[in-house]
């Protein structure tokens, strides 16, 4: 209740905001919101949209045979970095920085290779294997979605 003694509206823009930004400081995953008939359900971060698993196949399908078996001969030994989260790739630290990464670098498990910014929230994103940067699949300031493949590291 507010202090007029009425109950507050769980729903309304600048409380979910705040329970967002609740769920990002304590790492929460989800949060299911009730409030009398009305139901809610917050997820980030692992929880990949409905839509994508339909959108996949689709662009698979389009894709004619014989390139997609020389991609498949490219990138035989590699492993692709992706997207944790929906949000905004950068990779360097600012404009004026060097990048992260280039092509050809080699990295550990825990060199940071970019920065994914979701809500106003930077995030260090690190490789999480070891090998060579053999390429970069987005671009500075990109929007990206959870699961969309980043970068591709050759690990042998």
């Amino acid at each position: 209740m507010n202090k007029d003694g009425q109950t507050e509206d769980v729903f309304n823009l600048e409380r979910m905001r705040q329970i967002i930004e609740l769920m990002e400081h304590h790492d929460l995953v989800e949060v299911d919101l009730q409030q009398g008939d009305e139901k809610i359900k917050l997820c980030r971060g692992g929880v990949p949209i409905a839509a994508a698993p339909i959108a996949a196949p689709a662009v698979a399908a389009a894709a004619p045979a014989a390139p997609a078996a020389e991609a498949a001969a490219d990138t035989a030994g590699t492993v692709t970095v992706d997207a944790p989260m929906v949000g905004t790739f950068y990779g360097r630290a600012n404009p004026d920085s060097p990048p992260y990464v280039k092509v050809g670098d080699r990295v550990s498990e825990d060199t940071i290779i970019c920065i994914v910014e979701a809500m106003k929230v930077f995030n260090e994103i690190p490789a999480e294997c070891s090998g060579v940067i053999t390429e970069i699949l987005v671009n500075d300031q990109d929007p990206v979605d959870f699961g969309k493949p980043m970068f591709r590291i050759k690990t042998s």
